[in-house]
């Protein structure tokens, strides 16, 4: 029986701001930097083998500060899929002595169009509560200019790239931690429990938030734990 962990970043600055971020970078908040040292206690009572998270700032710093608030291995960062090294052994033979985290803008946020950067309050006010909780949460809405959409994220980044990379050292055994941003996990969380594209809209992972599946052989998951998540 493996462990997957699900860790959306720690808090960031625009997420303080109640801003929209999508892929735009900005860094981890000073509430954020202070709950490192929780997460790391939750994460880190397992031994955790690999860790994948996508190349947007807040989420390779909260990689970096959970792992050093564990007094876990250095990490050495990989690109899984966009790049020449593949796998651990394409960097280093002999003894690991760091903590491989694998890197794919597959896990990026998805992207929120012309919607990036603006005030979530002042966008309500414009458009309407219902629309841009539509656009934040609907599976098959995108946000205007170019966004994605719940199911571009679910189908065309997120679960091929679960079931081609994750999936697999589950199975054989891995201990795994993703940190990724909130619509990826979300994504992940409605493959992993099999959550139908209508009620999706009710999932919800708080800054910061935690979830950690055991996961059989077979790639199924046998338990749950929460940790500020709405489902």
């Amino acid at each position: 029986m493996a462990k997957l962990f699900l860790l959306r970043h720690l808090k960031s600055q625009w997420n303080e701001e109640n801003r929209f971020s999508g892929w735009t970078d900005m860094p981890i908040s000073l509430e954020g930097r202070k709950d490192a040292v929780k997460k790391a206690k939750e994460i880190f009572k397992t031994r955790i083998d690999e860790v994948f998270t996508s190349p947007l700032f807040r989420n390779v710093d909260t990689v970096v500060r959970v792992l050093e608030a564990g007094k876990q291995k250095y990490p050495i960062f990989i690109p899984r899929d966009g790049g020449k090294a593949q796998k651990w052994g394409d960097y280093f033979e002999g003894p690991r002595n760091f903590m491989p985290v694998y890197v794919s803008e597959n896990l990026n946020e998805r992207h929120y169009g012309s919607l990036e950067g603006l005030d979530k309050k002042k966008t309500m006010v414009k458009y309407g509560e219902e629309k841009v909780q539509l656009w934040r949460r609907d599976y098959n809405t995108a946000p205007p200019g170019g966004g994605e959409s719940m199911k571009d994220v679910y189908k065309k980044r997120i679960v091929p790239f679960y079931e081609k990379y994750v999936e697999k050292d589950l199975k054989a055994g891995k201990n795994v931690l993703i940190v990724s941003s909130h619509n990826p996990l979300r994504a992940l969380v409605k493959h992993i429990e099999k959550i139908s594209d209508k009620d999706v809209i009710n999932v919800e992972i708080g800054y910061g938030a935690l979830l950690e599946y055991d996961i059989n052989k077979a790639g199924l998951p046998k338990k749950r734990l929460f940790d500020n998540i709405r489902t």
